[in-house]
Formats: C-alpha cells, sequence, structure tokens
C-alpha cells in the first residue's frame, strides 16, 4: 500500500511539475503573443487600467455607430482626411484597420491610435510618416508633450499627449503584448 501511494504521489509531483515547467516556458505568462486586432490592443491595455488610474475617454470615430464612451472603438478608414486630422496617421498610410482612445476633454492631453498595416514589409514605412506627421503639426488648444509609437507585428500603436499619461500608456502596452516594441519615445518641440 505505501508503494502505491508514494507512485501516486511521485506522479502527481512530476505532473505538477511538468505544468509549471510548461507555463513558465511560455515566457510571458498571460500575454498575448499577438494582437488580434487594432482595437483588441486598445481593449487590452484601457482594461490594464485600475479604476483610479482611468480618465475620461472616448472611442472610435464618432460616427453613430463606431462611438464609444469610455473605452475604445473602432475608426473607419473611409475618411482618411479625419483620420489624419483625429489621429495623425497619413493619408497615404497603408493600413487596413484603425481603432482609437481619446481623452474627452482634450484630445492634445491624450490620443492612443492602432493600426493593422495592410503589408509587413510596409511597417517601417508607416512607422516614420506617422511620427513626421505627428512632429511636424500645427498644433491647436493646447501642446502635447510626447510621443511614442510602438510596433506590435503587423501593428502600430501611436499616443501623444500629456508625458505622464504617455508613459503610463507606453508601459501598459508592453506589459500587455509579448511582442511590443518602442521604436519611438521622443518630446513633442
Amino acid at each position: 500500500m505505501k508503494k502505491i501511494v508514494s507512485l501516486v504521489l511521485a506522479a502527481l509531483l512530476a505532473l505538477s511539475l511538468a505544468a509549471c515547467g510548461d507555463k513558465n516556458n511560455a515566457g510571458d505568462g498571460d500575454k498575448p503573443a499577438k494582437p488580434t486586432s487594432a482595437l483588441n490592443i486598445l481593449e487590452t491595455v484601457w482594461n490594464t487600467y485600475g479604476e483610479d488610474e482611468k480618465f475620461a475617454v472616448a472611442g472610435g470615430d464618432f460616427s453613430e455607430a463606431n462611438t464609444r464612451e469610455d473605452a475604445p472603438g473602432v475608426f473607419d478608414l473611409k475618411d482618411r482626411a479625419l483620420v489624419d486630422s483625429e489621429l495623425g496617421l497619413p493619408e497615404t498610410a497603408a493600413v487596413d484597420e484603425a481603432a482609437s482612445l481619446v481623452h474627452m476633454m482634450n484630445a492634445n492631453t491624450f490620443t492612443a491610435g492602432a493600426f493593422h498595416v495592410t503589408n509587413s514589409s510596409d511597417v517601417d514605412t508607416v512607422v516614420s510618416d506617422l511620427k513626421d506627421n505627428i512632429m511636424n503639426r500645427q498644433w491647436m488648444c493646447g501642446f502635447p508633450d510626447k510621443l511614442v509609437v510602438l510596433t506590435l507585428g503587423d501593428y502600430v500603436v501611436s499616443c501623444f499627449g500629456a508625458e505622464e499619461l504617455v508613459d503610463e500608456f507606453s508601459e501598459k502596452v508592453t506589459a500587455a503584448f509579448s511582442g511590443a516594441s518602442v521604436v519611438c519615445d521622443e518630446p513633442i518641440v
């Protein structure tokens, strides 16, 4: 009887160690390896904010179909001039999907956009064009402090606004997604 109990305990120990080993080998625990959509990126990040960290936001393109209060939303790409004006994405950018999360009081305080790049070979071009377009703007109603641009595979995420809010958002993106990489972290001058 002691041998059977010892064998059962040894088997349970081996199974529990194997399960722990698999979890540790995943590298980033519960972090998603890659996003499923532009909206998924912003929703995942926004959901990591605690209630005391959140601020008044709206998402989407402010159309009846896509506007969301207190959450990110889909930004329709049909009106490329609006995407440029609101999110800083150049009209010619090779993207096929977008989402936004914007401070309700002033977009220059915090604006985040997530974009799916149509062809992965164009990610660097989209990053460069997005950065140049935001950095060279004529700002009205306040001046954002900082711009951060991140990449996640075929996705580009941008955020500009108050330095504290931008830094917190950037940290939460890299904490939420294992493949996130900061490619631009610069003051807007």
